[in-house]
């Protein structure tokens, strides 16, 4: 049986500091809920290890082409990711129900 390869996940500052407002803003709410939201966002990302091309390239009039990746997780966050070499780059985790334009233009 062949073995699926692995990739690497490579988070960026940027990308952790999405991360961290988002679990934030959900914390004023509920703790609960913010740690259930991080521990769903991080399996998910984890998933990315394996088989990353899964997921379908966002089509936008400003992006090139098959450049990101996008993730949807709990319908409402965005995540969007490259793949180069065996590796998997998170640049973006947006709020689906936000205004997230100013990421295409």
């Amino acid at each position: 049986m062949a073995k699926i390869p692995q990739y690497s996940i490579i988070i960026s500052e940027r990308t952790q500091k999405m991360l961290g407002a988002h679990i934030g803003f959900l914390a004023k709410v509920s703790a609960i809920a913010a740690r259930e939201m991080r521990t769903e966002m991080m399996k998910a990302i984890r998933s990315l290890a394996i088989m990353p091309e899964r997921f379908l390239f966002l089509e936008a009039e400003y992006l090139p082409p098959n450049k990101y990746h996008k993730m949807c997780v709990e319908n409402r966050y965005l995540i969007l990711y490259q793949i180069k070499d065996q590796k998997v780059y998170i640049d973006y985790i947006v709020d689906c129900r936000q205004d997230y334009g100013w990421l295409i233009k």
